[in-house]
């Protein structure tokens, strides 16, 4: 006798409080988790990798209970994942969803690829012009070096 009602979908249990980072291109999700220093996290952290995508064929996504992510975040999420949807639960209630966005200027976060740039000698705060948002292309406001999305290395 076959057992019709056998199981298809992995169930994952929703989070109390905290945020939801979903629709990761699935080659970037551990990316997200080193940057965002998760690996670190006190709190429960759920990830799901290479799960089915109706939008995207295939996605990932990171669940963090009792945690908050700030707009400095949501930039650095954007440069890695720009797909990635920031969804904030409060009392198991979604109370806020968001696209992350590529800011016009980064501040702090990212390092300069020129070994030359003043950047890289001295205690100065980085500051980039992003020149091109569908390639991802940064200018460095100090040494005016263009850094492409393979080259860029996030604090």
């Amino acid at each position: 006798m076959e057992n019709t009602n056998i199981r298809k979908e992995l169930v994952v249990s929703a989070i109390e409080n905290g945020t939801v980072i979903d629709h990761i291109p699935t080659k970037s999700v551990f990316r997200v988790v080193k940057m965002l220093n998760l690996e670190l996290c006190d709190e429960k952290v759920t990830i799901g990798y290479n799960l089915e995508s109706k939008k995207y064929g295939k996605k990932g996504i990171i669940k963090v209970s009792d945690h908050y992510f700030k707009d400095i975040d949501a930039n650095k999420i954007s440069l890695v994942a720009p797909s990635a949807t920031l969804i904030t639960i409060k009392n198991f209630q979604v109370v806020s969803k968001r696209q992350v966005e590529i800011p016009d200027n980064i501040e702090q976060f990212v390092k300069c690829v020129n070994p030359n740039c003043i950047t890289n000698h001295q205690q100065i705060t980085t500051k980039f012009q992003v020149i091109d948002k569908l390639d991802l292309k940064l200018q460095c406001k100090y040494c005016e070096k263009i850094t492409g999305k393979n080259n860029i290395e996030i604090n």
